[in-house]
């Protein structure tokens, strides 16, 4: 266990983005209290941004409220759009599955919750990010593993509401998402190769799209994931 003193923080600098004034404030000195330099907390996505432009080390993230200018997940997405590289953690109100997977995708390297942990365990979470690496709990990395084990679904419903596609044409549109070819996936599904160009041909005129690179597009912008299962 790390001693926290004076010079904890080694001067690592901070960008905190909490949009609760008084939350912030309070981690804000104890944070310097430790060594770190805290940069204001940014009231909007531009701001940060500014912010960011001029030098910072780690952005700490809340994503434990929602005002119009702090709207749930966006300013995370932004930032890892601009800034791919730049270490961010999370900050949560409590454990969330569905928040922790997406804050994965959206760049996080660290995710805590200060209502579970102590202070203490705060400054090593922003050390260890700095240093390069992960901090999460075992129940958020499983959460991570359990999405990647997951498959790509792909549901499409027509104006009044009726899907186009079948059971077998959406096992055919996220084998083909993951990169398969049609032996592939005729193997995978126990089909001819035949049989999978037909149904891709008239996936291709279901959604009105001409080849496999749009397809696996389509997949990736309209799917859904799936238990592994499903393809079974």
């Amino acid at each position: 266990m790390t001693n926290l003193g004076e010079s904890s923080g080694a001067g690592i600098r901070i960008l905190l983005a909490d949009p609760r004034p008084m939350e912030s404030q309070l981690v804000a000195g104890a944070l310097r209290h430790q060594g770190f330099q805290v940069f204001p907390s940014a009231k909007n996505v531009a701001s940060m941004l500014e912010i960011v432009e001029s030098g910072v080390d780690v952005v700490v993230m809340s994503c434990t409220g929602s005002p119009p200018d702090f709207p749930d997940m966006a300013p995370l997405r932004t930032l890892h759009f601009s800034n791919p590289k730049l270490p961010k953690i999370v900050l949560m109100d409590a454990d969330d599955r569905t928040l922790a997977v997406q804050a994965f995708r959206l760049g996080a390297r660290g995710l805590f919750c200060l209502a579970d942990s102590s202070f203490q365990r705060f400054c090593e979470c922003i050390q260890a990010v700095h240093r390069g690496e992960i901090w999460a709990t075992t129940q958020q990395l499983n959460y991570l593993l359990d999405a990647l084990c997951q498959a790509p679904a792909l549901r499409v419903v027509g104006a009044g509401g009726e899907t186009l596609l079948t059971s077998r044409e959406e096992q055919v549109v996220a084998l083909v998402a993951d990169g398969l070819s049609n032996r592939d996936v005729a193997s995978e599904l126990g089909l001819s190769e035949h049989t999978v160009k037909k149904y891709l041909f008239r996936i291709f005129e279901k959604l009105g799209i001409s080849n496999r690179v749009e397809l696996v597009l389509y997949a990736v912008h309209h799917g859904g994931p799936q238990p592994s299962e499903w393809m079974a």
